[in-house]
């Protein structure tokens, strides 16, 4: 069985507002417990908007890399949580995102909190005048490019659904004077790092395997 520990209960907070989070956006998510270096730990998410939210504490797990229900992580957070916890069964085979590597980032761009949070509170007001057949925003709505930034011989497009998991999992604070949101890439993913989390997404589609 996996094994969780946490010892500062400011992270265990932490981690458990964003679980919380990720499941109220989607109650069947499934997390992925990492360790990114020693004694720091990385949480990571699906979301609906099809992009990856990630947050990262100081903690550990073993084994070192295992997926667990959102919703189990969510309670072995919040009712009587202590410094050694079990997330709950390994369930690695509902895991189907790729991950991107933890090297390779540079910094293309800051932009004002304040700024980011504007733009997607007028994309969900958008959203709920154009809901989808499903109940969801319609795919050229959120594929639609809100912002573009550049830097260092890099132009990266920032399509609404980053924004939108952004928004719904409560990474910007507007309230905050002087708050950022950091723009990164890799040559393969763009990441959008907020104060309590980021949200990373592929910059191409991966070509269809020929058979």
């Amino acid at each position: 069985m996996p094994e969780l520990r946490i010892p500062d209960p400011a992270d265990r907070e932490s981690l458990g507002a964003f679980i919380a989070r990720a499941v109220r956006l989607d109650a069947q998510a499934i997390v992925r417990l990492r360790m990114r270096a020693p004694g720091v730990l990385e949480a990571w998410a699906s979301t609906p908007f099809e992009v990856l939210v990630t947050r990262a504490v100081e903690g550990d797990v073993e084994p070192g890399d295992v997926t667990v229900s959102g919703s189990e992580l969510l309670a072995a957070l919040t009712v009587a949580p202590g410094e050694r916890m079990d997330p709950g069964p390994s369930r690695d085979l509902l895991w189907r995102s790729e991950l991107p590597a933890g090297k390779g980032w540079r910094q293309v761009d800051t932009l004002p909190a304040a700024v980011v949070a504007d733009l997607a509170d007028r994309g969900v007001a958008l959203a709920r005048e154009n809901v989808g057949p499903q109940g969801t925003p319609p795919a050229s709505l959120m594929d639609q490019t809100v912002l573009t930034v550049s830097g260092d011989d890099t132009e990266l497009e920032v399509p609404m659904r980053c924004l939108f998991a952004m928004s719904g999992m409560g990474f910007v604070d507007s309230s905050v004077s002087g708050d950022v949101v950091r723009v990164a890439a890799t040559d393969a993913w763009l990441r959008l790092d907020g104060r309590y989390g980021a949200v990373v997404r592929r910059r191409h589609a991966l070509l269809p395997l020929l058979f």
